[in-house]
């Protein structure tokens, strides 16, 4: 005996839309837009985040030891006016250890600011080097 093997197709609708290839390509194109909108997004937010945020530069152009416990530096900060922070200077030794650390206030009047400042050291130091400025918050 020999069964029919002949396929029949199944109820239309029975088990949903068939593939349709307009509507997955549509979904895909959807898909990318909102992908690269959310990106757009997502990157102007963090820039006008970061630049929001002010800006001090800061330079150590000539420094002197004046004992085996001083330093004394000349520090230049460009700024934005009105904006106050601080810089953080370190001095170092002979054997490069670090001799002296310390955080000097930029006032907040001006767009620039020079001083003549006296680093405290726990021996003679042997550089004088600006380690960065931050804004105050």
């Amino acid at each position: 005996m020999s069964a029919d093997t002949t396929a029949t197709a199944p109820p239309a609708g029975r088990y949903g839309r068939g593939g349709d290839r307009d509507s997955d390509r549509r979904l895909k194109v959807i898909g990318a837009v909102c992908g690269v909108l959310g990106l757009g997004l997502i990157a102007w937010l963090g820039g006008s985040y970061m630049l929001r945020e002010s800006k001090i530069n800061g330079s150590v152009p000539t420094f002197e030891v004046l004992s085996d416990s001083e330093v004394q530096l000349h520090l230049t900060v460009r700024k934005s006016s009105g904006q106050a922070g601080s810089c953080t200077v370190r001095s170092q030794g002979d054997d490069h250890g670090v001799v002296g650390v310390a955080d000097f206030p930029v006032p907040a009047a001006g767009s620039s600011y020079d001083a003549v400042v006296t680093l405290r050291t726990t021996s003679r130091g042997t550089t004088a080097e600006l380690l960065g400025c931050t804004p105050a918050k």
